[in-house]
């Protein structure tokens, strides 16, 4: 059918209303654009070289719309300065981390006090340097202690610094110094979403205040479901109980007075060595290769099938994790993107007991064995 020409004596049809701005993106707290500023917003992604249509555009969209919204909620100069520091930190940081996709990462804790011929930092050293000889690239601090040994180990071509401003520490260590991958931060929270958010890993070794804090920021996110499970690594240096009295802490204090689940030691490991530290990371992804939610299905990718027996002890002996049905193996869901290629173990997860799924990844990697480590990770 021909499309009918414009004759400019025809009577004027009435104004039609603009369309209506694109939808707020699935499961997203932030407002709809305005109406009054969706075109603006729209030509300002799209002079961006984006596509305010597409899932990625409709983010920035709001993001945009988000940062408006500050000048009539009254914000007073320091919140605008702290959330635009924020903002620059995170688009910097990862701007840095994109451009090593698809490397496994382990983040170092430990103290900055820790001498260098302390056995402490000798094995931070150890661990850094075997886990780079398989490929793996280290985030850590960009001080002095562990912080430095972390570096030593890999050294600065498979090492990420992450340093914070602080009166007390003014310069990175030297192994890291002047290398790009060095990433100043003003706040702490910025950084340590960097730390978290990257790390297919954590390792901490013994440490005072930021330590702790930073153990039990990965321990509370994995064990809420907040962050990806992945390995939770206890080291230090022979001869030291660190981590013997920390662990009595957690079993009669926590533990014992029931304000953590009998299944939440799970998701902590104490290694005896750097090596065996090394060995249970790698174990980790054996079998197991990345989750992910698709609705209320938790979507386990593995490396290869899982024989049918496994399977079957894998239903009898997980299925409190499942909210209805059983587990099942698949291919990639049709909502799924990423690593098509790769079998699946799918189950409506429960979204509760994350210290029982690692539980359950634990016996993924050791097919024919027997289900679940040891309690609180026991070296």
């Amino acid at each position: 059918m021909s499309t009918p020409s414009f004759h400019p004596e025809s009577a004027p049809r009435p104004p039609q209303p603009p369309p209506p701005p694109p939808p707020p993106v699935s499961g997203s707290t932030a407002p709809r654009v305005d109406d009054r500023y969706a075109a603006p917003i729209e030509a300002l992604v799209a002079l961006a070289g984006g596509d305010s249509r597409s899932f990625d555009g409709r983010l920035v969209s709001e993001m945009i719309q988000t940062c408006l919204r500050l000048i009539s909620d009254g914000q007073d100069t320091g919140q605008l300065k702290l959330v635009n520091s924020a903002l620059k930190e995170m688009r910097h940081a990862y701007r840095v981390f994109n451009r090593y996709r698809g490397r496994r990462k382990v983040s170092i804790f430990g103290s900055a006090r820790t001498p260098e011929n302390h056995p402490d930092y000798v094995a931070a050293r150890d661990f850094s340097a075997i886990l780079a000889s398989h490929g793996w690239m280290s985030i850590t601090g960009a001080g002095d202690g562990i912080m430095k040994a972390g570096h030593e180990g890999p050294q600065r071509e498979s090492s990420f610094g992450l340093s914070i401003r602080l009166p007390f520490e003014t310069t990175a260590n030297e192994v890291i110094e002047g290398d790009p991958k060095l990433i100043n931060f003003r706040y702490f929270f910025t950084r340590k979403l960097m730390f978290m958010s990257h790390a297919d890993a954590f390792t901490v070794l013994p440490g005072g205040y930021g330590t702790q804090d930073e153990l039990f920021e990965a321990l509370v996110l994995i064990q809420t479901g907040k962050s990806n499970i992945v390995p939770v690594v206890l080291l230090e240096g022979e001869g030291g109980d660190y981590w013997t009295r920390w662990q009595d802490y957690i079993s009669r204090s926590l533990l014992g007075n029931r304000w953590i689940s009998p299944e939440d030691p799970s998701i902590f490991h104490r290694a005896s060595s750097p090596a065996e530290a090394v060995e249970h990371i790698l174990a980790f992804y054996r079998v197991f290769h990345s989750y992910r939610y698709v609705g209320d299905d938790l979507v386990i990718r593995l490396l290869h099938p899982l024989s049918d027996a496994d399977l079957a002890v894998l239903e009898r002996e997980f299925a409190d994790l499942c909210a209805s049905g059983g587990l099942r193996q698949a291919g990639a869901l049709p909502q799924e993107t990423d690593h098509l290629e790769l079998p699946r173990l799918v189950f409506h997860h429960t979204r509760r007991s994350f210290g029982r799924v690692r539980q359950l990844i634990d016996r993924i990697n050791r097919p024919g064995g027997s289900a679940g480590p040891a309690p609180g990770g026991a070296s």
